[in-house]
């Protein structure tokens, strides 16, 4: 597909399949497989310190040669450390997020990075496009983790983006399976971003328990939370009914940063307590039932795709 699509173009890659960089999910045996398969693999670098980061980008590119890239956050504290060492290890594309995309974009391109910047509004993609980034992730409401206030839907969001960028466009949101990511296409998107379900496959540096807990996922079992601090969805737990009555009781925001604490995503995602630990992730975790290998879920992906688009053509 690389010959006629935008994103497989730009980023020199087989699939238009980018996997998402999610904290404490993706580290670089994730993003390995992932790019070996013919998608792009994301290194989350939002949960990493700067020499953890250095890390997994020596044994990324000691494992493969394919393209990858390292998502940004731009609100973590040592991101002047995290930005020189994805020049120095030479990271082809660089995902910035929760953020200004003015603040590093110049920066990187110089240095021949291709910049993505993540947005949940048509008004944030269009100032990313004059920020000169390369490309855009929309990422609609349905998503995991850290999310847009506005609450919009990806099938929303992606067509009213399509209508303000003319630079390539990639969806994220709910996105699981190939029909999903056909819809995406056929609403504007040059490719899609996939989290919740590469968290579960065997690659990812979840906890076992996280993932597990994914796996019985039923719908209904996610929820926006704590939207005037820093909007999130979480998967219900006993943390997670801490936060709903802080929330139903009116507390201040100082008591749910309180009860909110340090540590709490890392606590759940990483060291696998399902009962105090903050669980992010996405409401299209509901359709999965299987751990699997990366490789095998961007197959699964990439041909249900060809095979719906092919059922449509018939129809």
């Amino acid at each position: 597909m690389q010959g006629n699509n935008r994103i497989t173009q730009l980023f020199g890659i087989e699939k238009p399949i980018i996997q998402a960089g999610m904290i404490w999910c993706s580290g670089w045996k994730l993003a390995a497989a992932v790019s070996k398969a013919g998608g792009l693999g994301v290194i989350g670098a939002g949960s990493m310190y700067p020499d953890v980061l250095k890390e997994h980008l020596t044994k990324l590119k000691a494992s493969t040669s394919k393209p990858f890239a390292v998502n940004l956050p731009l609100l973590y504290p040592d991101i002047e450390k995290h930005v020189q060492s994805c020049i120095d290890f030479q990271v082809p594309i660089v995902i910035t997020s929760a953020g200004s995309p003015k603040t590093w974009t110049k920066t990187l391109q110089e240095q021949g990075i291709i910049v993505v910047h993540v947005v949940s509004s048509s008004v944030f993609a269009l100032k990313s496009q004059e920020a000169g980034v390369d490309a855009v992730i929309a990422e609609g409401f349905e998503a995991g983790g850290h999310n847009g206030r506005e609450e919009t839907t990806t099938i929303c969001l992606i067509p009213k983006v399509r209508d303000v960028l003319h630079i390539p466009l990639i969806a994220a949101g709910g996105i699981g399976c190939g029909r999903s990511m056909l819809a995406a296409m056929a609403l504007g998107a040059d490719a899609v971003q996939i989290g919740s379900r590469f968290v579960a496959s065997i690659e990812s540096s979840a906890s076992q328990a996280f993932k597990e807990k994914v796996l019985e996922a039923k719908e209904g079992d996610t929820k926006l939370m704590m939207k005037d601090i820093t909007p999130v969805r979480l998967l219900k737990n006993e943390f997670y009914q801490k936060v709903e009555s802080a929330e139903n009781n009116c507390l201040t925001k100082e008591a749910r940063l309180e009860l909110l604490g340090r540590g709490r995503a890392k606590l759940g995602m990483f060291e696998g307590d399902m009962i105090e630990g903050e669980l992010e992730i996405g409401q299209v975790s509901a359709n999965f039932q299987e751990l699997k290998p990366a490789a095998e879920i961007v197959e699964e992906i990439w041909n249900q795709f060809l095979e719906e688009k092919e059922r449509l053509i018939r129809l």
